[in-house]
């Protein structure tokens, strides 16, 4: 490698932070959590649709039902998107917003 530039793609994203370091940080939390995105397993996912189901599950419960140790509560509480943390129940009494629209 001889150079690295960092362009702006979306946004207006300060340049002296750009990093891809929060997407890797992600991504690792991501396969760690979830079988289905370590190599060879037997959890992968054989249709998109549960593979899109079990992200959106993954995502919920990280962000509105796990403590995080840094935050000392949950990002959806600290970005003021609710109030409290969310038990397991909460999350599964969610409507399925997918089979809504699918009947749209």
């Amino acid at each position: 490698m001889i150079d690295v530039k960092k362009i702006q793609v979306w946004g207006a994203p300060d340049p002296d932070m750009i990093s891809t370091a929060y997407v890797e940080r992600q991504n690792l939390t991501m396969r760690m959590s979830m079988r289905r995105f370590t190599r060879l397993t037997n959890g992968f996912s054989k249709k998109a649709e549960n593979l899109q189901r079990a992200l959106a599950l993954h995502f919920m419960y990280y962000n509105f039902c796990r403590k995080h140790q840094t935050l000392k509560t949950t990002p959806a509480i600290k970005a003021g998107l609710t109030d409290r943390i969310w038990t397991l129940h909460d999350l599964a009494s969610l409507p399925d917003v997918m089979r809504d629209s699918d009947a749209a």
